[in-house]
Parts: structure tokens; sequence; C-alpha cells
């Protein structure tokens, strides 16, 4: 957020706190003595300039691959379809953790990370500890995190698993202090500001999981206050590589830093990283005993991946992903952006797209595109999170400004409930595989998934979102599915239920058409209902989301 307030002095990073401090003359006194002071105490902190990074690779695809359990047992099915891939949709979040579970402890030869978020407690920890389990056999171990949600604690866990000779952890657009981030991050805003936002996991070149979930407990269905509803999607054969081959990318960039030269006493105290890696074994160990997690690992989806045997559809496959040199090279409008491939998937349509994006904020391109798409006649619906269901309240205060003009070019606008899966379950018709709904109907939904789905035949499923922050700040990436069926399944079970799940978005004028003010219909206890005002939104949140309207804040959003 500094950078749209701060943004028209140019402060940013410059090789020295000398060249960092000339261009504050032309600040107000209060604010250059603030950026001085911050520069000061971030002891213009700057990342190593010999960090070593041995470039390494996945293992490529030969007999030596196809002999691992993974590879003989998907062989026969591959064969059977060449040049398609096998694929899966992880709807639920203990799927999506069984997944990542089943393929740590099928892993033989190598185990690839890449993620925004990884909290390692709870669910987390039971991940970290597979991950250490499949090391400690000998599988070599490439994590790849983003540096925004680490520091602190997470930086000496992060030591203590890069301690372990299987596993090498690196940071990608790391923070060089790692105490003062904050401080930094308002020094360096324009380097900081960008993000590597890309989702995958894959073992030994054989299977991925990709899609928009970090590794957290809100994420897999596995905390009682939030629930993000997100989606992944389970991969084999021919996309694999695609997607090793990503991680390779950013795994070798300049912007990729190892962990241990970044904190160096995770080196240099090799008996205390020892004991903290045996301690986050042990919370590893206690998290995977819990009923929750072997009642997963007791799943037939579990077993089906450990032995190859992944239920699945088959079809093209195509991985789409941003550069690694996006977080440097800050050309906006790059038709190899990840975006501009999205934006060219949708309007390729012929008659309809669904977009399901939580953080939806559209500019006035953006939504002239949209409007222009249904002009043609394609049928647009698009999902994303109300007010209340938001996690982040200036996402909606960007897109809120937009609604009234997309509803009346005939575009479905759809938000998510809060209570959307009490509403599911009260009906009884919580998603098949979500074993957690029950349980967890009292948590507070919030859309978390990115699936883009044209003309009942293409889907995308990923890391990125609708909003000038997937466009032009973060990384990301996701596949491109060309599969009828799963298309046709997966628009199916998002209709079902969904005015009971959200509210459809609807415009209401007075008898000379004037005055149009914005409806929410959707159906409680099995009757229509419409709302003339926000739900979920009180006068002060009216007045919050006004001021975050006028702040020059969409940029960041």
């Amino acid at each position: 957020m500094f950078q749209t307030f701060f943004c028209h002095y140019p402060f940013y990073p410059f090789a020295t706190c000398r060249q960092r401090m000339r261009p504050l003359a032309a600040l107000p006194l209060a604010i250059t003595l603030a950026l001085a002071l911050a520069m000061g105490l971030t002891g213009c902190a700057s990342l190593p300039a010999s960090a070593q990074r041995p470039p390494s690779s996945a293992p490529a695809a030969t007999a030596t691959t196809a002999n691992t359990p993974l590879g003989k047992a998907l062989a026969p099915r591959l064969a059977q379809r060449p040049g398609e891939s096998l694929f899966y949709p992880l709807s639920s979040g203990p799927d999506a953790l069984v997944a990542r579970l089943a393929m740590a402890r099928a892993a033989q030869r190598s185990l690839d990370l890449q993620t925004y978020i990884l909290e390692p407690t709870g669910t987390g920890a039971a991940v970290l500890g597979d991950i250490i389990d499949a090391a400690d056999r000998g599988v070599r171990v490439r994590m790849l995190l983003d540096d925004l949600r680490t520091g602190g604690e997470v930086d000496k866990i992060l030591s203590a698993i890069d301690s372990h000779p299987n596993i090498e952890v690196r940071l990608f657009n790391p923070f060089a202090n790692r105490s003062l981030r904050w401080l930094e991050m308002l020094v360096d805003f324009s380097r900081l500001d960008r993000r590597m936002h890309n989702k995958s996991m894959t073992v030994d070149n054989q299977m991925s999981v990709v899609g928009g979930r970090n590794i957290g407990d809100a994420y897999f269905s596995a905390r009682t206050d939030m629930d993000f509803s997100d989606l992944d999607v389970l991969i084999a054969g021919p996309a694999v590589p695609q997607v090793s081959a990503v991680f390779d990318e950013y795994w070798n960039d300049e912007s990729s830093y190892p962990v241990a030269a970044l904190i160096p006493e995770g080196k240099e105290a090799p008996v205390e990283m020892r004991s903290l890696r045996k301690r986050l074994e042990a919370r590893g160990d206690q998290a995977k005993a819990s009923q929750y997690v072997q009642e997963l690992l007791d799943s037939g989806l579990a077993k089906g991946i450990e032995s190859g045997h992944m239920p699945a559809y088959t079809g093209k496959a195509t991985v789409v992903s941003d550069k690694a040199a996006k977080i440097t090279h800050q050309i906006h409008d790059d038709p190899g952006h990840a975006t501009a491939r999205l934006e060219k998937m949708i309007s390729s349509a012929q008659k309809e797209v669904l977009l399901i994006s939580p953080y939806f904020v559209p500019d006035d391109d953006g939504e002239a595109w949209l409007i222009a798409v249904a002009k043609r006649g394609i049928r647009v619906r698009i999902l994303t999170n109300s007010f209340a269901a938001t996690d982040v309240s200036a996402v909606h205060a960007g897109y809120a400004p937009h609604r009234k003009a997309l509803v009346a070019a005939g575009i479905e606008l759809y938000e998510l409930k809060p209570s959307a899966y009490a509403e599911l379950a009260q009906r009884g018709k919580a998603a098949k595989g979500s074993r957690s709904r029950s349980w967890l109907s009292s948590s507070r939904a919030s859309l978390h998934a990115k699936n883009y789905i044209v003309d009942r035949r293409l889907v995308f499923i990923g890391s990125l979102n609708m909003d000038p922050r997937s466009a032009r700040l973060n990384t990301e990436m996701g596949i491109v599915l060309d599969s009828p069926a799963l298309a046709d399944r997966m628009i199916r079970t998002t209709e079902d239920g969904l005015l009971d799940m959200a509210y459809r978005i609807g415009v209401r004028t007075d008898a000379d058409g004037n005055n149009a003010r914005l409806t929410w219909t959707t159906r409680e206890n099995g009757q229509l209902t419409t709302y003339d005002s926000e739900p979920g939104m009180g006068a002060l949140q009216h007045l919050g989301i006004g001021v975050l309207r006028v702040l020059p804040i969409k940029e960041e959003l």
C-alpha cells in the first residue's frame, strides 16, 4: 500500500544509502525524517551478492524415472492415450491434503514444492513431516517459498529443514533484513511489493498438484472458524514435465536465494538445527497421528495415489505461467504473461464462460472487455466473494463500483455467502468427498479458488486471480485442461445449489428507469429472498468501504 501513497517520489531501490537519501529532499520534512530513520534502522541491508546457487533440475523422464513405483503404475494408463495427461480435481480441502501427503510418501527420487505460504503448524506440520521423511529415505527435496510470510520463528524452521543433507530451501525475492522487514518494505517497496504466488508440488517428475491452495489449515478445511473454498488439480503425464520446467526456472533464477545465504545462523549452529528439526518432525508426527489426518490417509484417494491408480479424467493439458523474470522486469503488457494468455482463452469463447475468482477487481479496461464478451452473445457468469465472505475488504472496495455496469450488460454476477457451507449442509448437498463439511458447517466460508471454464471444454485451475496484482505485480501459474467431461462436471457442481451458496446481484430501477440500485437475491430455507442493501455490511463498514474506494490503492489489489 505504501507505493500507492508515495509512488510519485522516486526513492525506490538505489545501490547505496547515499543514493537512496538524495531524492528525499523533495519530500515533506516529516516523511523525510521517517524514511531516513527507516533506512538507518535497516542498516542499508542488501541481499548477498555472492550467494551460491548451484543449478539443478528435475530428474529427466528416463527409464530410471519410469522404474519408480509411480512411473510403473502410471505407464499403462498413459500409454492408452498418447500425448494426453491424467488429471483429477481436488475440490475439497481434505482431498487436497491427502494428495500432498500421499505424494510425499510415494516419492522415490525427487520432491519439489513451490508455494506462496507455508504454515509449519497443524496440517502444514503434517506435510512437512512427510517431506522430511521422504528426505530421510534419500529423496532429493527442493522447497521454494515466497518470502512475504516468513521471518521470525519460520526462519528458524526453514533453517532447520535446510540443514537436512537432502533438503535445500530457497526464498524468492527475499527481504535482506530478517528482523526489520516492514521498515525494509517501506524503503524498498517497489521490489518487495512483487511476490511469487505460484503453487505446485511435484514428485519424481511423475505426478504434480497445481492450483490455488497454500499449505495451511484454512486451505485444508482444518479450521473451525474459517474455510477457504479452493481448488487444485492432481496431474500425471506430459503436463508434469511442464510443471517441473516452471519450477526449475524459478529455482535457478537470480531472485531465488538459498536460506543458508540469508540466515547464516542455521549453518553455524548445526546441533541446534538438528534439535529443532527433530522437534518439527515430532510436531508433524503428532499432526499425522490426529484422527483427522488418519481418516484421510485411509481414504481411497490416498491409496490410489500411492499405488498410481488415481481416479482421473484424460485430455490435453498445458501449463500457463509467468516468467520468473516478471519480478524484476516490470513489463505489464507482455503477451507471454499468464494473465494475457488467460484473457486470450476467455476471448475465444463461442457460447459461455464461467469465471470464479475470489479477488475479482476489474479495472475500466477489464470491465469493458468483459462487457464486450457478453455483447457478442456469450453467456458470462462470475462468482466472487461477497463483502461478508471476503478476507480483504480493500478488494471488495475495488470491485464493488463495477457491479452495476457488469449486470446491466447482461453478465450474471454472484457473490459467495459466508454461510455457504451451512446452507449446503442444511440441504444435504455437501460436496462428495468433503468429509469435513459436516463438522465445519459453522465455519465462515470464503472463496479462494481460481477457476475459469470456457465453452464447457477448457478449464483453467491455478493461482491467477482476475485483478491488477495478478496481472502486474505477482508471478502466477496454472494449467489449462481440455476436457468436456471435467468442464461439464465442474459447471454442474457449481450450478447445483448456487443460489443457496451465493447472492445473485441484480439492478432495480424506478418507474422511469432511473435511480438504479443493486439487489442481492438468494435462497434461504427454500425460499427466494431479495435484499436491497448489502448483506453483512453495517453503517461503519459501509463508511470504511467508501474511504477505501477513494484511496489510490487499486493497483495493489
